[in-house]
């Protein structure tokens, strides 16, 4: 019978560092805590993850935004300025 940790290195699903740890869990009896562990550190990778997109996500969405703002007012007020120098 295949052990957990022969599973996950066949499928290669997991980084090396978790495959790890379910080895050593499975060694030792302890992969319930093991796996609580692995689960907490999966779950502040992830919330870095997210972290660090929303931080670089801001600077471009203001930067989009800026830019159509930027042709909606040049749109508008462009017009104005041509009327000015048809009329003088």
């Amino acid at each position: 019978m295949d052990t957990l940790y022969t599973t996950l290195a066949q499928h290669h699903l997991f980084p090396a560092l978790c495959q790890q740890l379910v080895r050593v869990g499975e060694e030792s009896g302890a992969l319930d805590v093991l796996l609580g562990k692995l689960a907490n550190w999966h779950q502040q990778q992830t919330q870095d993850l997210a972290d660090n997109l929303t931080q670089m996500l801001e600077p471009l969405l203001m930067l989009v935004i800026g830019s159509i703002v930027g042709v909606l007012v040049i749109a508008m007020y462009l017009p104005i300025f041509q009327l000015g120098d048809v009329i003088g």
